[in-house]
């Protein structure tokens, strides 16, 4: 992929730099889905209010297919019925079943959506972590292959303590059909967030949108800014939903080897053509480490990546050819 700072460069979790002056145009949005906060910014030169709304519907139409805290989506039933009996789901669901699939695949198991057979056990709310017998038990659930992929969509688990979550690639699907619907309406100019992923479709009138990388240490804090234009981004951190035990930063990006929080990175940020794409290999790359993650990107297409380690330390695909720099570490 040629990098042309112009057009292409990363996004965060992400705080957007949204210099520009007030014209009536630009018409921004948030709203709260799929357990955190969504936000658009658009140029219509018609009241954008319908367009958000249907937005929000098909947000809202998603997390009741795929969120694991919905009693009755399509992948709780899944986790519950499918190691008794094979279940017939969505086409829709089955895609997506079949997409993290081929990431399980193409990243020799660290993109694992059977994570949540150890990962339902944290709560990262009242800051609660499995003890290491519980754990070990959930570990021995994890793994893709226990999912069969059947005909006519049907699914089966093989082993009844498997669970699936799609944390790592639901929102960037949402972010896709988002943008999908952005460019049926017309509409060439937005920038389209949920949590750590989004998609900037155009410029911003004549200029790159302004982005920024959020510090991972420093919750107010910019890490770096970019200018970037028609690109999907997806930031994977250790500082989005985690607590602190003894010490240790226990986070939601788990090693489906251990079913414990990765240590190494503390960000990882890609940009790629799309935003499911750009969401599971920012989980996978976070989960790989700094080395493994690295060349991966560097073997895709039209994809590229920024870490930021332990230590403060930035590094880039090799598309970027960026100097190596570091962010001021903060204690937490």
């Amino acid at each position: 992929m040629a990098f042309r700072p112009s057009a292409r460069l990363l996004a965060g979790s992400l705080l957007v730099a949204l210099c520009m002056p007030v014209f009536a145009q630009w018409q921004q949005h948030q709203w709260d889905i799929m357990g955190t906060r969504a936000s658009v910014t658009l140029w219509s030169p018609t009241p954008a209010a319908p367009l958000f709304r249907t937005l929000e519907n098909e947000m809202a139409r998603l997390n009741q297919l795929l969120s694991p805290w919905v009693e009755d989506s399509e992948l709780a039933q899944l986790n519950r019925l499918a190691a008794s009996k094979p279940q017939t789901i969505s086409a829709e669901f089955y895609r997506l079943l079949e997409r993290s699939a081929h990431y399980y695949q193409l990243t020799d198991g660290a993109f694992d959506i059977t994570f949540a057979s150890a990962g339902h056990l944290y709560d990262y709310r009242k800051g609660k972590a499995p003890d290491a017998q519980a754990l070990k038990r959930a570990t021995r659930h994890i793994g893709a292959s226990r999912i069969a992929l059947l005909d006519n969509h049907q699914v089966r688990f093989s082993d009844p303590g498997t669970r699936i979550d799609l944390g790592g690639i639901a929102k960037g699907y949402a972010i896709d059909r988002g943008i999908a619907l952005l460019k049926a309406a017309g509409v060439e100019h937005a920038w389209l967030s949920l949590g750590g992923d989004s998609y900037v479709l155009g410029d911003h009138r004549g200029r790159p949108w302004e982005v920024g990388i959020q510090h991972p240490r420093d919750r107010s804090g910019i890490a770096m800014r970019l200018p970037i234009s028609d690109v999907a981004m997806s930031t994977s951190g250790d500082y989005q939903r985690y607590f602190i035990q003894d010490g240790e930063r226990i986070h939601h990006i788990i090693s489906p080897k251990t079913g414990k929080s990765v240590g190494e990175l503390v960000s990882v940020t890609v940009l790629c053509d799309n935003s499911v794409d750009a969401d599971a290999l920012s989980t996978s790359v976070f989960i790989l480490g700094k080395e493994k993650g690295l060349a991966l990107i560097d073997r895709l297409p039209n994809t590229s990546a920024i870490l930021i380690d332990q230590h403060g330390k930035v590094s880039y695909s090799n598309d970027l050819a960026a100097p190596a720099t570091t962010t001021p570490p903060s204690s937490d």
